[in-house]
């Protein structure tokens, strides 16, 4: 099977810079022409910064001038980098650790292109990992199919890592999937839920989010789809969850769950997040589930 991409596959050679001396309002002309959310600072070839539009607002909250400010004194610093021939799995890492959401690629001190969450987030899920080797007690092994699921569907995708007959601390699984229009109506009947929020576009642009967004449970169902592709008969006992932020209709979300404690036997209890596109954690919470045998069938 093949291994994971590099940076170097996913990354946008195209970067947006600008030099420590000019003006935040030069650095808000760039991010607004070029519709992005960030600007690397560079210094006689060396990323010595990035500015993003939080460190802009910052400047304007603190009554600064944005036409005088240079923007070496908002940005942040020291800038978190990846070389182009790291894999995506150590990009998504230093990412996740850092808690940012864009890293400067550099080659040798020179800058050669920009990863972001949402390239990972596109790529990530589809990636097949070589089954590591089977030294010792490490039994775990990577899936991107399973044969105890009734079906799935060419927009889903996931990826189990993890024990491969029945689960153990440590264990987590990835599921991804875009939340459609179709889906959002289809729940608000399905469920009665028929909150104009999610139904009725000009009345959402009249609340606090401004346009319509999905239900929480339609969000929070594909933990349980998460769930589901763990190896055994998965029975939800319960879930704890806290919504931290909206998910816009259309947009891919991605679950995640992770073994963290065996309550008792079968038992287990495991983190549950769910991802937006651009990687904020938008459900955090946990679950207990009961792992039996799969059944004989045949």
């Amino acid at each position: 099977m093949l291994g994971p991409a590099t940076v170097s596959e996913v990354m946008d050679e195209a970067v947006t810079t600008i030099g420590p001396d000019a003006s935040v309002l030069d650095a808000v002309g760039r991010l607004h022409g070029g519709d992005i959310g960030s600007v690397v600072v560079v210094d006689d070839g060396r990323v010595v910064g990035i500015v993003t539009e939080s460190d802009v607002v910052a400047v304007v909250a603190d009554g600064r001038d944005p036409a005088s400010c240079p923007v070496g004194e908002c940005m942040s610093a020291p800038v978190h980098t990846v070389p182009p021939d790291a894999t995506v799995v150590e990009a998504a890492r230093r990412l996740r650790d850092n808690r940012i959401k864009k890293l400067p690629v550099c080659a040798d001190g020179e800058l050669v292109g920009i990863v972001t969450t949402t390239d990972l987030a596109n790529y990530l899920p589809h990636v097949q990992h070589r089954r590591p080797d089977r030294n010792g007690d490490d039994e775990r092994v990577r899936q991107t199919d399973r044969e105890d699921t009734a079906y799935e569907s060419d927009d889903w995708s996931f990826e189990y890592i993890g024990h491969e007959e029945t689960i153990d601390v440590g264990d987590r699984v990835r599921f991804s999937k875009t939340l459609d229009r179709a889906e959002v109506e289809a729940v608000a009947d399905a469920s009665g839920d028929t909150n104009r929020l999610h139904l009725d576009e000009a009345y959402a642009e009249a609340t606090r989010f401004g346009r319509r967004i999905v239900h929480g449970t339609l969000v929070s169902g594909t933990i349980s789809a998460a769930l589901a592709r763990l190896p055994g008969l998965i029975i939800y006992l319960s879930q704890e969850l806290s919504y931290l932020g909206p998910v816009d209709i259309g947009e891919r979300v991605t679950a995640e769950c992770e073994v963290v404690e065996e309550v008792d036997d079968a038992r287990f209890r495991l983190a549950t997040t769910v991802a937006d596109s651009d990687g904020e954690t938008v459900i955090d919470g946990e679950a207990v589930v009961l792992a039996d045998p799969v059944p004989d069938t045949a």
